[in-house]
């Protein structure tokens, strides 16, 4: 009797474990990628860091000049034909980021945090997306993982770029014919490998944001390191492209509450997410159909959504998922016009 009850409780365990895997919809969650989403970087080659020790002000060079000019993606230099920038437009004054307190005497926790967004349902965004959100304005960090201010039914479509595999072009094609912004979050090697792609972004009015020079972790880095990370990056787009903008996403999702703190002292917006899936994953391609489901079912208002371009599936089912947010009400909108 002892065995056959142990049996049967086993058997009931077991069914309870596959119950709870499921979606409501009776389809089987896929949960492998709950704390992750942003892909490591392949293809890159790293380069030493200058670990100079710099004054502790912040140098920021003012845009606002009378060559260049506020567009809805960043700031651009003027339109320049003698320019021999990618984009065209003149380019705009180099800055200098200099890490306030750098040895960290404030004591700011250098724990490092592996961002998770959790995967959201039925038009209901996750917890941990919230909670990480009602964390970054409690700390007063200028970061955003999804809208909680606006009342409509709002979208924000980013998209990381490490390295390029052909796909890239295919995903800008979709978002010129159906008329949605999106912000490209850059390494600097992925600009200097591809020029042409970036310069077509920003000239096509999508955000090119910084991912930083070498993809490093941020939150094991010093903040000397953290701001050359950042203004290396900006200052290639100021002096090729002529373009700047103020949105930077850390490498991985790895950061720590000093890395944030920094981030926001030298004048970026950190950009998370709370809709995401392992689509970095170019040896695992699970087709079309898998891109639509899986992102059309993390839906919800508000959404910071982040994808990968050298994804097939996602640069097949993008269209399809664009058309398919809008019939449900929803409203693509760009970084720029996240509520303050």
């Amino acid at each position: 009797m002892k065995k056959q009850t142990l049996a049967i409780i086993a058997l009931c365990l077991a069914l309870c474990a596959v119950l709870c895997s499921c979606t409501l919809d009776g389809n089987m969650a896929d949960t492998s990628d709950i704390t992750q989403g942003n892909a490591p970087v392949t293809g890159e080659k790293k380069t030493e860091n200058d670990s100079t020790t710099l004054p502790e002000t912040t140098v920021v060079a003012k845009p606002e000049t009378t060559t260049a000019k506020a567009n809805s993606n960043g700031v651009t230099g003027k339109p320049d034909s003698s320019s021999k920038t990618y984009t065209g437009y003149a380019p705009l004054p180099k800055i200098t980021l200099t890490a306030s307190d750098p040895n960290n005497t404030r004591g700011l926790s250098t724990t490092t945090v592996g961002y998770s967004y959790g995967v959201s349902q039925n038009g209901v965004p996750h917890d941990n997306s919230l909670n990480a959100q009602k964390y970054f304005i409690e700390k007063k960090f200028d970061a955003v993982s999804i809208d909680t201010k606006t009342k409509e039914k709002v979208l924000y479509l980013t998209f990381d770029c490490g390295w390029e595999n052909g796909y890239t072009s295919k995903v800008l094609n979709t978002l010129k014919e159906k008329q949605v912004p999106a912000a490209f979050f850059c390494t600097l090697s992925n600009i200097k490998a591809e020029p042409e792609l970036t310069a077509r972004m920003i000239k096509e009015g999508h955000i090119v944001g910084n991912h930083s020079t070498t993809h490093p972790d941020f939150s094991k880095i010093d903040r000397t390191q953290m701001a050359k990370e950042i203004e290396e990056c900006d200052n290639y787009l100021r002096e090729h492209f002529g373009y700047t903008s103020k949105f930077f996403r850390f490498p991985a999702g790895s950061y720590s509450d000093s890395a944030l703190d920094l981030v926001s002292s030298v004048g970026f917006k950190s950009v998370f997410w709370s809709v995401a899936y392992a689509d970095w994953d170019v040896s695992d391609i699970k087709g079309k159909e898998y891109a639509f489901k899986t992102v059309t079912s993390r839906l919800h208002p508000g959404a910071i959504i982040l994808l990968h371009s050298v994804s097939p599936d996602n640069a097949e089912a993008l269209g399809d998922i664009i058309d398919w947010a809008r019939q449900q009400g929803y409203e693509f909108r760009a970084l720029t016009q996240f509520p303050k």
